[in-house]
């Protein structure tokens, strides 16, 4: 029975890699073999990065004898890199797994169960860890202060190790569990802990090198805080080195954190896993409902959409938060870029405002909302196909939406660019009316594309936000419209001045959202009700 459960997780939990979500059908072989290439390019790729950052760390180190806390260091590594990887599919297994009333009205027992479950989590974790530890055993075999015994306790280390990442991820997925069911807009939740963690990601990019000179700068105060604080890191560090007793006692200390998360998991697992925790209570409220045109509805639609899902919001609307911190920098950091900009351009100082105004709409096209907005309808598209409702106001809907999210932090961002490089009043008048154009052009585009290639058979919603034609084309076809118009500049510009150019651009797309308006009326309207 154990085998069988352990087969079934293992089949549940690399599902991703055998099964093909966008048709709800199992890959072929050869598919298969394709998509495990790309994983394997897309972990080679990070392991490269780490094993750079581990031969920066391990000699220095070594040299310095503090051979073990360069395993330390990348142990510590692993563990964030895991715990991020793994937080959200061990919440996903152990509080909310979908066939927790099959398994347990079956004769299985409890903890059977318990254990498959955290299997799964074990080996999802074990794959996320050896992208970090793999290049650092390596390095750490080439150029460490290693023994014959450290070798064979370096090789046992990640699989300890990934248990302690498994404890670490069941406490926190218990947290997130209680979060979820505290707060009733889980998806803000979800956007809000994506952002902090990208942005942590793009700190710690940036701040690499830093790091790692104050590391080499402060090895010895740096050890001395880890022996104080991390006891058993530091006894694996020394079993790296060939220690038995600390190996011993470093597998000894994970391995009782384990039995007490698992046998405090273990009492209460049966009303865990069948409790409604990330379900909102709902209580009834009397309030008056105001009556709304059907216009208005289908906006409302659209809206709740958006914010139900985020992975919507993450994927179609980060140039909203782009936006935003660039309208933040222009106005902190304003004079010192104003006064970089001519010194850059020197010479070609007329080129700025076309600069500028490529770089905001660049921007404002990562907004790609209305491409899957059709596709996104799914199985439930009949819903609107029978509303009272003629299909060119559901398709204007989608529109006002895009627009509504993307309208104002490029209104925001074009004031704060007019604001600090104050060009002349011809460009003041002429900037955001090309933006704003270039702006409902996309999103007519957007949609026009996603009614030419929908994709309405999915069984995850990350398929049509993030893998369907449309949103690529959408997506990639802004940024082209922008660096074509710029080449046709670089062209022409002995013959046009930058100002005139900018007006041919902004009636381009005046006749081009003209066109793609009067086409989604019509003939879009009629692909719709027929979809």
């Amino acid at each position: 029975m154990i085998k069988a459960l352990f087969r079934k997780q293992m089949m549940e939990s690399f599902s991703w890699l055998y099964f093909n979500r966008k048709n709800g059908t199992r890959r072929s072989g050869r598919g298969i073999a394709i998509y495990a290439l790309l994983y394997l390019a897309i972990f080679g790729m990070l392991g490269y990065m780490f094993y750079m950052m581990s031969l920066a760390l391990c000699e220095p180190l070594c040299e310095a004898g503090f051979g073990w806390l360069y395993c330390v260091l990348l142990s510590l590594v692993a563990i964030v890199l895991d715990v991020f990887g793994s937080v959200f599919s061990t919440y996903t297994s152990l509080y909310q797994a979908k066939d927790n009333d099959l398994l347990f009205s079956m004769p299985i027992p409890a903890f059977h169960i318990l254990l498959m479950r955290l299997s799964g989590v074990y080996m999802v974790g074990l794959m996320y860890e050896l992208i970090v530890m793999v290049p650092a055993l390596i390095v750490w075999f080439l150029f460490g202060s290693v023994s014959p015994l450290g070798i064979v306790f370096s090789m046992i280390i990640p699989f300890v190790l990934s248990l302690f990442i498994l404890t670490l991820s069941c406490l926190l997925g218990w947290v997130v569990a209680l979060i979820s069911s505290k707060v009733r807009h889980k998806s803000f939740i979800t956007v809000a802990l994506s952002l902090i963690f990208i942005g942590g990601y793009y700190y710690v990019y940036f701040k690499a090198y830093d790091m790692l000179t104050h590391i080499l700068s402060h090895a010895e105060n740096i050890a001395g805080s880890v022996k104080n604080i991390l006891f058993p890191f530091y006894h694996m560090g020394l079993a790296a080195e060939g220690s038995p007793l600390s190996m011993l006692i470093f597998t000894g200390i994970i391995g009782a954190l384990f039995a007490i998360v698992y046998l405090v998991l273990s009492r209460g697992f049966i009303k865990l896993a069948t409790s409604n925790k990330g379900a909102a209570k709902a209580k009834y409220k009397e309030r008056t409902v105001k009556a709304g045109n059907a216009d208005s509805a289908l906006l409302r639609k659209e809206c709740k959409r958006f914010i139900s899902s985020p992975n919507y919001m993450m994927n179609c609307g980060l140039g909203v938060l782009f936006m935003l911190i660039a309208a933040v920098a222009l106005l902190i950091k304003g004079e010192v870029i104003a006064a970089f900009m001519p010194q850059l351009y020197e010479g070609a100082e007329q080129m700025i405002p076309l600069l500028i105004t490529a770089a905001l709409c660049m921007i404002a096209s990562m907004n790609d909302i209305s491409a899957p907005s059709v596709s996104l309808e799914g199985k439930n598209l009949w819903l609107v196909q029978v509303l009272p409702v003629n299909p060119w106001q559901v398709l204007k809907a989608k529109l006002k939406f895009h627009l509504i999210i993307t309208v104002p932090p490029a209104a925001i961002l074009t004031v704060c660019v007019l604001i600090v490089f104050k060009p002349a009043v011809e460009y003041m008048l002429l900037m955001p009316l090309v933006i704003a154009a270039f702006i409902v052009t996309m999103a007519m585009f957007g949609l026009f594309m996603n009614l030419k290639a929908p994709n309405l058979n999915w069984t995850n919603e990350v398929v049509p936000i993030k893998q369907s034609m449309s949103v690529t084309v959408t997506l990639f076809g802004g940024w082209a419209v922008v660096l074509g118009l710029g080449a046709v500049y670089v062209a022409l510009n002995r013959f046009i001045s930058p100002l005139v150019y900018l007006a041919i651009v902004f009636a381009v797309l005046l006749a081009a959202a003209a066109f793609l308006f009067m086409w989604l009326k019509n003939q879009g309207a009629k692909i719709l009700s027929t979809l």
